[in-house]
């Protein structure tokens, strides 16, 4: 499941999980050779005693041995790895290898349901609001994995509501002649609106309203409680690039919204 990169993130932690196994045998042997000395104190055989406290020196050694070959061992750059690009390309090459969809866009990884936004002074990643230290990538891949096998979480009625508020607050901003009532209002509009306080785009990012779009849009959930039904309409071609919402879906298609409606009866 690994790369083929000889500095992957991957390979250096496979080094250091040997490293540290072969300190771990050594650490029982040191172990047993101590109780072997705790033994021969208890019952006072002295004969015994000094053989098995020059065994112990020499397990001890080789412990110490083992584990500073463990320690310069780890001499690998996370931080540039996680900030430079290589790690992101590590874990879509590991989630490709292991048959796990998986896709960049907006600075995040999408591997659907989840966004992952990669943090490389903290040596983690947050996975939609949680933070995952875990992240050599098989491990990580294996984790999204098991994320997309369990049920969606998303309210989805819930959100369609909160569309619903912003979309009936942009229509009354509008010039009466276009305040029909399925007038189409740019998503970008919407998400503006409901990211109005202070440090609410930074706390739902545009990489997941397209998300919760893109689930809402699969949910086939689309009539609001006063009865309007809503419409999510796909960008055209003639629109400009900032007022268009990009993503990829769950298969890796690459997929558009523009605008949003809601018709009454």
């Amino acid at each position: 499941m690994a790369t083929n990169n000889e500095n992957s993130l991957e390979k250096a932690l496979n080094r250091t999980e040997a490293d540290a196994e072969a300190a771990c045998k050594a650490a029982t042997a040191a172990l047993r050779a101590m109780k072997k000395i705790r033994s021969a104190a208890q019952e006072g055989n002295l004969r015994e005693l000094r053989r098995t406290l020059e065994t112990a020196g020499q397990t001890i050694s080789e412990l110490e041995q083992q584990f500073a070959t463990a320690k310069t061992g780890w001499n690998f750059d996370e931080e540039t790895h996680m900030s430079d690009g290589s790690f992101v390309a590590e874990v879509l090459a590991t989630a490709a290898d292991a048959g796990v969809h998986m896709y960049e866009r907006d600075e995040r990884l999408y591997c659907y349901p989840s966004l992952i936004r990669v943090l490389p002074n903290d040596r983690s990643v947050v996975i939609d609001k949680t933070r995952e230290r875990r992240i050599r990538p098989s491990v990580l891949v294996q984790h999204l994995h098991k994320l997309q096998n369990k049920p969606v979480r998303f309210k989805a009625e819930a959100f369609l509501e909160s569309l619903y508020d912003a979309y009936t607050t942009a229509v009354k901003t509008r010039d009466k002649e276009r305040q029909s009532s399925d007038a189409i209002v740019p998503l970008v509009e919407i998400y503006n609106l409901l990211t109005l306080l202070p440090g609410q785009a930074k706390e739902y990012a545009r990489p997941e309203f397209a998300r919760d779009l893109y689930l809402l849009d699969e949910s086939g959930v689309n009539a609001a409680r006063s009865g309007a039904a809503m419409s999510l309409h796909p960008a055209r071609g003639n629109e400009a690039a900032s007022k268009v919402i990009h993503l990829v879906t769950k298969d890796g298609r690459a997929k558009t919204y523009y605008g949003i409606s809601f018709a009454s009866d």
